[in-house]
């Protein structure tokens, strides 16, 4: 196991033997997740993009249900909110 700081700035560095196992280079871009006391790191490109229709319901919402087509409308401006 190799230990690591944490710099003034916030800043941490991944070890070099790390980076080479994984092929991260200067400018690789990854993700920080938090699980509970853990922290994970991933390649950026390894997140899936979610679209709309994939997290639809994932939320609580009180009041009438929507359709997507009326959601995409608010995201848009096309309508407010509070109509509906």
């Amino acid at each position: 196991m190799t230990t690591t700081r944490l710099s003034t700035k916030g800043q941490l560095i991944i070890p070099k033997e790390v980076r080479e196992h994984f092929g991260w280079g200067a400018g690789t871009e990854l993700v920080v997740e938090t699980r509970g006391d853990e922290i994970v790191l991933r390649l950026a490109s390894d997140v899936e993009r979610a679209e709309l229709e994939d997290v639809i319901g994932c939320l609580r919402h009180e009041g009438a249900p929507r359709s997507i087509e009326a959601i995409g409308r608010v995201r848009r401006g096309e309508e407010s909110s509070e109509t509906k």
